[in-house]
């Protein structure tokens, strides 16, 4: 059997051993020594002149007097001579006289604060981290909250994630079931943008804040403009949808030329807007009226005009608008009427248009 101990180098009482307890004894006092181990400094390459029994020093470099050669090592005051005790990788000690907690690395001592031991390569809290995500977490709520003033803080709580160039991703990503849905941040530009997902491989911008101008788009926004490019006749008296066959723009395809209607694609409030160029026919007597008509009955309040007044054929235009509340699928459609003669209303110079505002 050895004599000592493989980690702290305890001596053990041998067989038919005698004065045994010096040999349990001398066990203790190191145990004494090295267990919640606490020094009084650690930059000290010389002994103190007037130690007082029981004081713990750890050997700074380059030492002299009767620390030479102890460099590194736990240097015990006690029965008016220094022992002694060479520390094994991982021994931890508390330094009183900077308050600082130091652990040894097999060669040297190291401050837990300094960046080589802060280097940790993954870190997984109740999961395990993977080599393309180091730091892994699995719980069910954390908080970040600023240091308080009366703490010693200022109160705030500042987050910074950091790219290296434009390029580059830096942001956050929603998951469920680690499959991604939506994307948050300056993803391969520094323009802030929100883009959402339903499979994790084609995705679609919400919003992009341009990051010279601070300017927002909505890329994906159910918005149209569309004209006809030919005159609609429309008989006398008679309410006529109008026939919107050419878009000058129709985001998410929200815009219908085959039924002349716009399609909700999803509910929400819409704003809509129209606007209708008179051209006579056998008179220019005819009254104008437009409207814009929910689901081929319901007029959109406040969307309805007509002008009673004269007006010149090919001149006199006539703008209608009105807000509404619409479920998916629910269309929209311009019509117009011309009371008491029959007429049309002029190629290009006829429009309707909308988009989705909340």
């Amino acid at each position: 059997m050895a004599d000592t101990s493989s980690s702290l180098s305890l001596p053990f009482i041998q067989p038919s051993q005698a004065q045994k307890h010096v040999t349990h004894n001398e066990a203790l006092r190191i145990l004494d020594v090295v267990t919640q181990l606490a020094v009084l400094s650690d930059d000290l390459a010389a002994p103190p002149a007037t130690p007082t029994e029981g004081d713990r020093y750890i050997v700074d470099d380059v030492a002299t007097g009767a620390w030479a050669t102890h460099e590194g090592d736990v240097a015990l005051y006690e029965n008016g001579a220094w022992q002694f005790f060479t520390p094994n990788a991982g021994w931890r000690a508390f330094v009183m006289g900077r308050e600082a907690l130091i652990v040894h690395d097999g060669a040297e001592w190291i401050d837990l604060d300094d960046a080589e031991v802060q280097d940790i390569e993954a870190f997984g809290l109740g999961m395990t981290s993977l080599p393309s995500t180091p730091f892994a977490a699995k719980l069910n709520a954390a908080l970040w909250t600023g240091l308080y003033l009366g703490d010693g803080g200022n109160g705030s709580m500042i987050t910074t994630l950091n790219k290296e160039a434009t390029p580059d991703d830096t942001g956050f990503v929603f998951q469920q079931d680690f499959g991604t849905r939506a994307l948050f941040g300056l993803f391969g530009s520094d323009d802030l943008r929100l883009s959402t997902s339903a499979d994790g491989v084609s995705f679609n911008d919400g919003f992009i804040v341009d990051a010279a101008s601070g300017v927002v788009d909505q890329p994906n926004l159910p918005r149209f403009k569309g004209i006809s490019n030919f005159d609609n006749y429309v008989a006398a008296d008679t309410w006529t949808k109008i026939a919107i066959n050419q878009t000058e723009f129709n985001d998410q395809s929200s815009f219908d030329t085959a039924t002349n209607s716009f399609i909700a694609p999803v509910a929400g409030t819409y704003f809509f807007g129209a606007a209708l160029t008179f051209k006579q026919n056998t008179s220019d007597q005819a009254r104008m009226g437009a409207q814009l008509v929910v689901n081929g009955t319901d007029v959109i309040t406040g969307a309805l005009g007509e002008i009673t007044g004269a007006h010149v054929s090919e001149q006199t235009t006539l703008n209608i608008q009105g807000m509404v509340l619409l479920a998916a699928g629910d269309t929209v459609e311009l019509q117009g009427r011309l009371r008491d003669f029959d007429g049309y209303f002029l190629a290009d110079q006829t429009s309707f248009w909308g988009f989705k505002v909340g």
